[in-house]
């Protein structure tokens, strides 16, 4: 772990897979993230549990990293009825690894944005309860509350000029918003 004033913060995260039979014939298997092992040693898709056609690997141990300026979205995951840490994977051609695990994350805003992608699979796994005091403790350090400021206009200026404004084909100077007609547009 990092020093307490560093600009961020790292924990090694394993990450269990679960491997069930699909419900439809298009798809064999069904997998899913669902659960975290912190402060887990290195792992390359290592079964842990068999349970007739259920598995359970334990795919990958990745950082879990905290930054200071991310602090706003850490306290909205740890707000959130059951605080979760995002598991981003992408699938493989590979048999022994059908899944590339490659991103954990504590911050649902960082999460949003590989969902919106839509080429990555975003898995929520529920936070340990030592997870989540990991991450409190982190923003209760780090987090400084910035107040709202509702911006203000500035004043009006009567006599500006409008040069240039409008649709240049319009040749009159009465209406410049005017669309123009087919006779008077320039070839």
């Amino acid at each position: 772990m990092a020093a307490s004033r560093s600009s961020s913060l790292s924990m090694p995260v394993g990450v269990v897979v679960r491997r069930l039979p699909g419900v439809t014939r298009w798809a064999k298997w069904s997998w899913k993230a669902v659960a975290l092992l912190p402060g887990a040693g290195p792992a390359d898709w290592s079964e842990l549990r068999r349970e007739g056609d259920a598995v359970e690997y334990h795919a990958a141990t990745l950082p879990l990293v905290l930054w200071r300026t991310d602090t706003e979205a850490y306290l909205h995951a740890l707000g959130a009825r059951v605080p979760t840490v995002a598991v981003v994977m992408r699938p493989t051609t590979d048999p022994q690894r059908p899944l590339d695990v490659f991103r954990v994350t504590a911050s649902p805003y960082e999460a949003q944005d590989y969902q919106d992608s839509g080429e990555e699979i975003v898995e929520l796994v529920p936070m340990t309860a030592g997870l989540r005091a990991w991450v409190q403790d982190f923003c209760d350090r780090h987090h400084e509350h910035e107040p709202f400021v509702k911006r203000r206009r500035g004043p009006r200026m009567e006599m500006r000029e409008e040069d240039g404004k409008g649709d240049s084909r319009v040749r009159q100077i009465s209406d410049v918003y005017r669309a123009p007609r087919p006779k008077e547009r320039l070839q």
